[in-house]
């Protein structure tokens, strides 16, 4: 079983920037793709952002492209969303997850963070 924590979350202004990190146990980090994902008050888990295993493919929803950047240290068993240009939409707790692919789809993921809260103020 993998744990995943999330930590870094926290009140931004908007145009502001952030950035989170996901601390993984387990000595099989390496194995899994990561991803995020986020979810606002209402609505429904909405993926983020994904890194594969080795961290040479990373994959971007529309709607962060260009402004959020995921990246991870297998070495220390850590993934980093990297964010810029925030935006009160970017509002949401904001999810590490592990799984097996690295698919933008919630399914696909096995194990979860308790998350962190992301707040942009305008």
């Amino acid at each position: 079983q993998v744990q995943l924590v999330e930590s870094g979350g926290g009140l931004v202004q908007a145009g502001g920037s952030l950035r989170i990190s996901c601390a993984a146990s387990g000595r099989t980090f390496s194995s899994y793709a990561m991803g995020w994902f986020r979810q606002a008050p209402g609505k429904e888990r909405e993926f983020v952002a994904a890194i594969s295993r080795s961290g040479t493919m990373r994959y971007y929803a529309d709607s962060v492209k260009g402004r959020f950047t995921i990246s991870r240290d297998n070495a220390k068993n850590m993934v980093v969303l990297q964010i810029t240009s925030l935006k009160p939409e970017d509002t949401a707790v904001y999810y590490c997850a592990a799984g097996l692919s690295g698919a933008p789809i919630p399914d696909n993921y096995d194990y979860w963070g308790q998350g962190t809260q992301v707040t942009v103020s305008s």
